[in-house]
């Protein structure tokens, strides 16, 4: 995340220093999508998207074999004992047979399906895969497209307005997108000064119901989302099911009802029917309580059902490093029903926020045939991954949130359905914590670990910098020279 808000710097400033009339954004894995996106929304100049397609499918052994996913399946799978080194080293060979992002729906598919689903790239765009002839047929219509923007000075403002958001917010739950979501789109509305926040993404996505079978949520890959009909479909379902905004306008320069009202589905094993969703409240769930007062956030689609109504008992790792070196001791005190929390792993702790919330089971308790337990951080999580796991507690613990005193043996309850996370201590002691509470010595000295520690704002609105929010536009300073 460190790096996304760099990137994102450094799109701006070469857009502000050239004589650019318009630009094409061509965006792959993860956060090159919101970055660039960010960049080109403090410029306000006319921008598209292009994105480099997701790579074909993985087989391995007659089945498929998702980016990602498969890996995390595999490497707690050695450690329960169920798969040897040598089988999983065979496995990572087939997992990535070509060119092309994660073709799990991760992150990388899900910032893909944001941008087509803002309006920001044309139609179809998401899915094609990396190497497939059509993917070159898309890279050239939106080359000349860019150009007509220009003529009719069509921004990023015109495109990415709250109705946009509010679609992208709702496709997310339909195709069972990655809670890394929800950080990237807080931070491009921020840049075009649209106030998007947590309680938008419960109350939007909710009722939307999961019907894109992809893992991590699901069984298939992106190559076959691509044969099924793609974005498109699932954007006509949610038009006709009353949850998109059908005249929000996108870099076509036409409303995206007009985009998609003719799509087809192929498939309906891959695109299911609403009835057969995976999950009936598809979007991220945004839990409260006096662990997370700003929130924190959880993937239906991809928990266990048996665990989001769940009480346990805190294991508490203090950092990334304290977990490695506790976690495959025996002699650690865990079981299943007990609540994994690990601190200082959110924007400003790690520093970056890194995706370590999915943190890997204990393997006296793999070994058991235990496969999610709940897991709770200020941590991201790969949108490849999947489980019970609480992500983005807010406010993280090293600027002494609630998760910073969190104690072994405390207990923690779960509540998805009423969208509760609570500590069960009483609020004189959760204050008596707090006031006896340190800030860990973490301050970088290094200037741009420095810059990003001191004005990184939370997860709960974006992880942008705070002096970057706001929709600054394409006027050149007076001062300028």
């Amino acid at each position: 995340m460190m790096y996304r808000n760099l990137a994102a710097l450094a799109v701006e400033e070469v857009m502000r220093a050239q004589p650019i009339d318009g630009a094409v954004l061509l965006v792959g894995c993860d956060k090159t999508t919101p970055s660039l996106i960010m960049g080109a929304a403090s410029t306000d100049l006319p921008s598209i998207v292009v994105t480099g397609g997701p790579m074909l499918n993985g087989w391995f052994r007659g089945e498929r074999v998702g980016s990602g996913t498969a890996l995390w399946q595999m490497s707690e799978d050695i450690k329960a004992g169920k798969m040897s080194q040598e089988d999983f080293l065979e496995a990572e060979q087939a997992m990535s047979r070509s060119s092309g992002t994660c073709n799990t729906m991760g992150t990388a598919s899900t910032m893909a399906s944001m941008a087509e689903a803002l309006g920001m790239a044309l139609s179809g765009n998401a899915a094609i895969p990396g190497v497939d002839a059509r993917r070159r047929v898309m890279a050239q219509l939106t080359g000349r497209r860019i150009v007509q923007m220009v003529k009719d000075d069509l921004k990023p403002s015109d495109v990415m307005t709250r109705a946009a958001f509010e679609n992208a917010i709702r496709v997310n739950g339909a195709i069972g997108g990655s809670t890394n979501a929800v950080i990237h789109l807080m931070a491009m509305a921020g840049r075009v000064g649209i106030d998007l926040t947590l309680d938008d993404w419960d109350r939007l996505g909710r009722d939307v119901p999961t019907i894109v079978n992809l893992m991590p949520s699901g069984k298939y890959l992106m190559e076959e989302f691509f044969y099924a009909g793609g974005l498109p479909v699932v954007m006509r379902r949610l038009a006709e099911a009353g949850m998109l905004h059908k005249d929000a306008l996108t870099v076509s320069g036409g409303a995206v009802w007009d985009e998609v009202k003719d799509a087809r589905n192929w498939n309906e094993d891959v695109i299911l029917p609403a009835e057969k969703a995976l999950t009936q409240q598809g979007g991220i769930a945004v839990l409260r309580g006096n662990l997370a007062p700003d929130g924190a956030v959880l993937k239906p689609s991809a928990a266990s059902p048996h665990l989001m109504a769940h009480r346990g008992r805190a294991v508490v790792f203090e950092d990334i490093d304290d977990y490695k070196a506790k976690i495959n001791d025996d002699a650690l005190d865990i079981d299943e029903t007990c609540v994994m929390v690990l601190k200082n792993c959110g924007p400003r702790g790690y520093p970056g926020m890194a995706e370590v919330g999915n943190m890997g089971l204990p393997p006296k308790v793999l070994k058991k045939g235990i496969t999610d337990m709940v897991r709770i951080s200020d941590a991201r999580m790969s949108g490849t991954a999947y489980g019970t796991v609480v992500l983005h507690t807010a406010p993280e613990a090293a600027r002494g949130g609630p998760l910073a005193v969190v104690r072994d043996g405390d207990m923690i309850e779960l509540d998805v359905a009423n969208r509760r996370l609570h500590l069960e201590i009483s609020d004189e002691e959760l204050a008596r914590r707090l006031a006896d509470w340190t800030a860990p010595d973490n301050v970088p000295v290094n200037g741009y670990e420095r810059m990003f520690h001191d004005h990184v704002q939370g997860a709960d609105t974006g992880a942008d910098f705070d002096f970057l929010v706001g929709n600054r536009g394409n006027a050149v300073p007076k001062d300028s020279h």
